[in-house]
C-alpha cells in the first residue's frame, strides 16, 4: 500500500482592499448578482461573475424551481452562458459570494460537487487554471488557484477513452 496526500494552498483574505482592483470588481459583481437570485425555498442567494480572457464579465445566481432538482446554481448559470455566449473565450476567473436570506452567513461557502465540474470542465478544455474567488456577507475572502485544488482527482475525458 501507498499513502499520498492531496493538498492545496487556500489564500485567506481578511478585507476586500488585500485583493487586486479586478478580483474586487469581480466579488462586487457576484454580489449585485446575488440580490437578483430567485431563491424562495433555500433562502440562500448565490451570484457569481465569471471573467474572462477578453475582459467581458459574465454573471449568473441560482435560479430555483418548486421542483427542486429543476434548479440551477448560481455557478452554473454563469459558466453555461459565458460558454454560449463566448465559445472559445478561456475563462480567468470565477468569483461567487453567497448570503442567507434569514441569518448571517460568515463564512464563503464553496460550489457544490455539480459546479465544481462543470467548472473543471472548462479548465480542462481550456488547459489553464481558473481562479476561485469566494466571499460570503462578512468575514474572510477565500482564493484558490484552480478548480484542480478543490476537486482533485476530477472525472474528465480521459476516462471516457479516445476522444
Amino acid at each position: 500500500m501507498e499513502k499520498k496526500r492531496i493538498a492545496f494552498d487556500l489564500f485567506v483574505f481578511e478585507h476586500d482592499n488585500e485583493l487586486s482592483q479586478n478580483e474586487q470588481k469581480l466579488l462586487h459583481t457576484a454580489e449585485v448578482a446575488r440580490e437578483n437570485a430567485y431563491a424562495p425555498y433555500s433562502r440562500f442567494k448565490v451570484g457569481a461573475a465569471v471573467l474572462l480572457e477578453n475582459g467581458e464579465t459574465v454573471i449568473g445566481n441560482n435560479q430555483e424551481n418548486a421542483s427542486y432538482p429543476s434548479g440551477l446554481c448560481a455557478e452554473r448559470v454563469a459558466i453555461f452562458q459565458a460558454g454560449a455566449r463566448f465559445p472559445g473565450v478561456a475563462i480567468k476567473a470565477v468569483a461567487i459570494s453567497a448570503a442567507a436570506m434569514d441569518h448571517v452567513v460568515d463564512q464563503p461557502a464553496a460550489p457544490c460537487g455539480n459546479c465544481r465540474q462543470a467548472i473543471m470542465e472548462y479548465e480542462q478544455k481550456q488547459q489553464s487554471p481558473i481562479t476561485i474567488l469566494l466571499k460570503a456577507e462578512k468575514g474572510p475572502i477565500f482564493k484558490c488557484s484552480s478548480m484542480a485544488d478543490i476537486l482533485p482527482l476530477a472525472f474528465n475525458s480521459s476516462f471516457l477513452g479516445d476522444s
